[in-house]
């Protein structure tokens, strides 16, 4: 095996790795028991799912084409920006909506300071 095989190879094994996360994902979606762990789930790990796969793609191409993909390090950063942005709103937007947290949860601190007169 030379260079560029042991790199290709290096690259398959990021993409694997994406896919693994994204289906560790899904499995956190369905299984999780509400809307708060769910987004937790839904960002952290589809993030970085996206991250290694956009990661193995980029490195992919950059050796065995030889070129840098802009397309792929754009879609890189936006991901890697705007997913937990995104998963924090909804996950605020659920709580002062007043959606239930599940019966596990043990503590509720935000309530006090976002719904003092509930006290």
């Amino acid at each position: 095996m030379n260079v560029n095989q042991t790199i290709e190879l290096g690259a398959a094994l990021l993409i694997l790795l994406g896919s693994i996360m994204s289906v560790i994902s899904a499995l956190g979606i369905i299984r999780l028991p509400d809307v708060y762990t769910r987004s937790h789930a839904a960002t952290k790990s589809s993030t970085l799912a996206v991250l290694l796969s956009l990661t193995g793609a980029f490195i992919y191409f950059w050796v065995h084409e030889g070129f840098i993909s802009v397309r792929l390090l754009l879609g890189i950063i936006f991901v890697f920006l705007t997913a937990p942005v995104s998963g924090h709103l909804i996950t605020r937007a659920a709580y002062r909506a007043r959606v239930k947290l599940t019966d596990n949860s043990s503590d509720d601190e935000l309530k006090d300071v976002l719904f003092p007169e509930e006290k």
